[in-house]
């Protein structure tokens, strides 16, 4: 019985034909020419807002690049990822859904495909990296004081060779780049775990070292300095003025980190949730209108992160400022002190006299 099972399964992947090897163009929007604008003029908007507000997040880091922290050079090589999916990728499927097909065949779609896995995987194990970063510098300062700007630079390195492997795999023939679904964008083959064992275990490697483990690897580390943070609140109040300046500085780029890494994960894991679906569900059950919308939801992440690092930094900044204006008016007060204190000295001595 078991074998004939078996048999069944491995005749029904045999069977199993991909949406864009049937009969149909792979490549002919399988949407209303209607739906195709609307997304079309919202990539617009994303790709614009993300391209000027990551541009500007490189360019004024570029003018203080000398005194960068290692997190802030993890942040702007954030930018960077999100400046080339911006730059890249977007024009293609911008022009594809305007024209209501995908206009640049298949190499034009590999090659699409690998930009948007590659620039998404730089950007989700660089928030590794600095989700890590916040963790040894708040919950052990022994390892944090050790990590410096060069450490954050070979930690690029490995960034962009993880990101390069990953992406390039499939042109290996161990995977491969396909269209959507709806015909006007593609994406790494997840219709591969439909066909074969080989397909599956591609499928879940992708997986697990491109999203659950950087994922895992990430909760873990903002719930550990959350519940260092809770411990240490009040032990930090008794230190003096300059360690909480810089407890202050920790903080601010740790918060920059975890509302980075939450806005990207709510921006992926609807996609995540289809896409694991489309390979191991039941074969073309997602809906062809259902499946575009966590794409274009994923394909708005990258404007998120300018948007939040410029608040927070802002409100940094304010209440920077307010500390300074505070520290002023202190001092003013204290040398009026003085000042009153040796004036009314004098008087007495005169009446003395």
């Amino acid at each position: 019985m078991s074998g004939m099972a078996s048999d069944h399964n491995n005749s029904s992947q045999e069977e199993y034909i991909p949406h864009y090897l049937q009969k149909e163009d792979p490549f002919s929007s399988k949407l209303s020419r209607e739906a195709d604008i609307v997304a079309g003029f919202y990539l617009t908007i994303i790709g614009i807002l993300s391209t000027l507000g990551n541009g500007y997040v490189i360019f004024m880091s570029s003018k203080r690049k000398k005194k960068l922290r290692p997190a802030e050079i993890m942040t702007v090589n954030l930018a960077v990822c999100d400046l080339g999916i911006s730059v890249v990728g977007k024009p293609f499927s911008i022009i594809s859904f305007f024209s209501h097909r995908w206009m640049f065949g298949w190499i034009g779609c590999r090659w699409y495909g690998w930009a948007g896995f590659f620039f998404g995987c730089g950007s989700l194990i660089t928030m590794t990296a600095v989700s890590l970063d916040r963790y040894l510098k708040i919950c052990h300062l022994s390892y944090g004081t050790w990590l410096k700007r060069h450490h954050a630079f070979i930690c690029l390195a490995i960034i962009w060779a993880y990101a390069t492997f990953w992406a390039t795999v499939p042109f290996a023939g161990v995977g491969s780049y396909a269209p959507e679904p709806f015909g006007t964008s593609c994406t790494l083959d997840w219709w591969l775990a439909q066909a074969s064992v080989a397909g599956q275990a591609f499928v879940l490697s992708i997986l697990f070292f491109c999203l659950l483990f950087p994922t895992a690897v990430i909760v873990f580390s903002y719930v550990k300095i959350i519940l260092k943070v809770k411990s240490s609140t009040k032990e930090v109040a008794h230190y003096d003025t300059r360690i909480q300046n810089s407890h202050i500085l920790e903080m601010k780029l740790t918060k920059v980190a975890m509302l980075i890494c939450a806005g990207f994960l709510l921006a992926w894991i609807p996609y995540a949730v289809v896409s694991v679906w489309s390979a191991f569900g039941r074969p073309d059950s997602v809906p062809i209108q259902f499946s575009v919308v966590p794409t274009l939801l994923a394909k708005s992440a990258a404007m998120y992160n300018p948007i939040i690092y410029q608040v927070i930094d802002c409100k940094f900044a304010c209440c920077r400022s307010r500390g300074l204006k505070a520290k002023s008016s202190l001092k003013k007060s204290r040398t009026y002190t003085i000042s009153a204190h040796r004036d009314s000295t004098a008087v007495s001595e005169t009446q003395l006299e």
